[in-house]
């Protein structure tokens, strides 16, 4: 995608997130990665009248990979006053789960993620329905004491929700403090920290993440008071529990937020495997009538756990009840003032 397209999304994008005249806009990078969508974002905001920045970061040293929640503004405290002084930040390098956003946020900077491929991102653009779609999914999950979740292949499985707030996403954010992840469509929220009991199974085609594989064998989780306290299966199932072993911090089997898709623009079968450079996975976790269960880390939500050991699994054909009500059934969402066209 040529800097001429790309910044007429990015363009898009800044509308939807109600940016003004005057405004202070960040864009935040690092070392030489997506350079492009600093310069896209930045020609975007110019046109809308806004003060545009760019805060780009040294490149990380050389690592193991990629931990939850540790970014390189960590021992930048000067670099973070500065973010928390704007109006908003687009955040090209992902700074979930970190303490530094959580700071950014609570001083009233709205936070926009965005690390997929351009393609993705454009192919995903905000829209107005979505947005309005998933409120509604947001508004009856808040009201909502009991989700039950159940598969055809063995999943059933409950949390209480008496906890943690509901989040939504539909990838714009025109709210200060709010944070949001371009490209998204979905809700999702946590269940007591004791709260969750029960069996999921994964079933083949489901996918995950950050593995970024889809699920060849079932894997099957027994969870009790809010923990995993058994994974069985094949070679997926080892390879999940040799990741979670790998961090040695037995809140990685902590039940973290749960939630279904709704994006009509996010497919199933488009997932392309790799890391950020080819994404880190928002179609997935976005397309329209999935439900995702994830485990580890619930500070995003405010709860205590901070692991850095985290999975994110949206699985096909499930059916999710609330309070007994049905909200998706075998994959597909049945109430009608959430429905959308996928076509």
């Amino acid at each position: 995608m040529d800097l001429t397209s790309f910044t007429e999304i990015c363009l898009h994008q800044l509308k939807m997130s109600g940016v003004q005249k005057d405004e202070r806009l960040i864009v935040l990078t690092q070392g030489m990665e997506r350079l492009d969508y600093a310069d896209a974002f930045m020609a975007a905001g110019q046109r809308l009248g806004a003060n545009m920045y760019h805060m780009r970061l040294p490149q990380p040293l050389p690592s193991s990979g990629w931990a939850v929640g540790t970014t390189g503004l960590a021992a930048m405290p000067d670099a973070v006053e500065a973010l928390k002084n704007c109006d908003m930040l687009i955040d090209c390098v992902f700074l979930l789960f970190s303490p530094e956003q959580f700071a950014i946020q609570a001083a009233g900077t709205r936070i926009l993620t965005a690390v997929e491929p351009p393609e993705l991102l454009a192919r995903m653009l905000p829209t107005q329905e979505i947005r309005e779609k998933v409120e509604i999914g947001g508004e009856i999950l808040s009201k909502a004491k009991v989700m039950r979740i159940t598969s055809p292949h063995g999943t059933d499985v409950t949390y209480k929700l008496n906890t943690y707030p509901t989040v939504t996403e539909y990838a714009c954010t025109d709210e200060p403090g709010r944070w949001d992840h371009w490209p998204s469509g979905f809700v999702f929220t946590g269940g007591d920290d004791d709260g969750v009991d029960g069996q999921i199974v994964v079933a083949p085609g489901d996918i995950l993440l950050p593995q970024n594989i889809y699920v060849r064998d079932p894997i099957t989780y027994t969870i009790e008071k809010g923990f995993v306290t058994d994974i069985r299966g094949g070679l997926d199932a080892e390879l999940v529990k040799s990741y979670m072993a790998d961090f040695n911090d037995p809140r990685g089997m902590g039940m973290s937020h749960v939630g279904w898709g709704m994006n009509p623009h996010a497919k199933w079968h488009n997932f392309v495997p790799g890391a950020f450079g080819g994404g880190m996975g928002m179609e997935p976790r976005s397309y329209y009538g999935n439900v995702m269960f994830s485990t580890g880390p619930n500070n995003e939500l405010g709860g205590p756990n901070d692991t850095h050991c985290h999975l994110d699994i949206p699985m096909r054909g499930c059916s999710l009840f609330l309070d007994d009500e049905p909200i998706v059934i075998d994959g597909d969402i049945v109430v009608k003032d959430m429905q959308m066209d996928r076509h």
